[in-house]
């Protein structure tokens, strides 16, 4: 009995570590709408949702997300690019963090911590692009280490 259960936890540790990809979460689903993402950290997934899809094309909506930090936050970087049939045809970045100049309130946290928002947020857009493609986006912090990495899949068929 116990040689079996010890081959089981074996083959559970190999499949683990075997398996590079985070699963596909969905961040919201309505009928011409439809938003997922999956880490592109190999070595953290983390939490991320909103209420309705449609409240993204209201000026404030309300998010949930969680993480816990594997590298402190001094100074915090964003990158994002939009992809459509495999090309990126946007690119967009921001500091989101640095001393004294801080738009975020997890600015400043250390390694280890666990980073937790619920609350609104404002994209300053009217509308979603129609049709189906990918934003990836990416924070690093001072080092140039990632902090949170994601691409976020948009399937969208509303009429505005």
């Amino acid at each position: 009995m116990k040689t079996s259960n010890v081959l089981v936890l074996i083959l559970v540790l190999l499949y683990i570590n075997v398996s590079t990809e985070w699963p596909t979460h969905t961040v919201c689903k309505e009928d011409n709408l439809e938003i997922h993402y999956k880490s592109c950290d190999p070595q953290q997934d983390f939490a991320f949702s909103i209420d309705r899809c449609s409240d993204i094309t209201t000026h404030t909506f309300n998010i949930r997300a969680a993480m816990v930090l594997r590298h402190s936050i001094k100074k915090l970087y964003a990158k994002f690019d939009l992809i459509i049939n495999g090309k990126t045809v946007l690119t967009y970045s921001e500091t989101l963090c640095e001393p004294g100049h801080s738009k975020l309130i997890f600015c400043g946290k250390k390694k280890g911590e666990h980073l937790y928002y619920e609350g609104p947020v404002t994209l300053g857009i009217k509308e979603i692009p129609q049709g189906d493609y990918t934003i990836s986006a990416k924070m690093t912090n001072e080092d140039h280490i990632t902090v949170a990495c994601a691409d976020f899949t948009v399937k969208n068929y509303l009429d505005y």
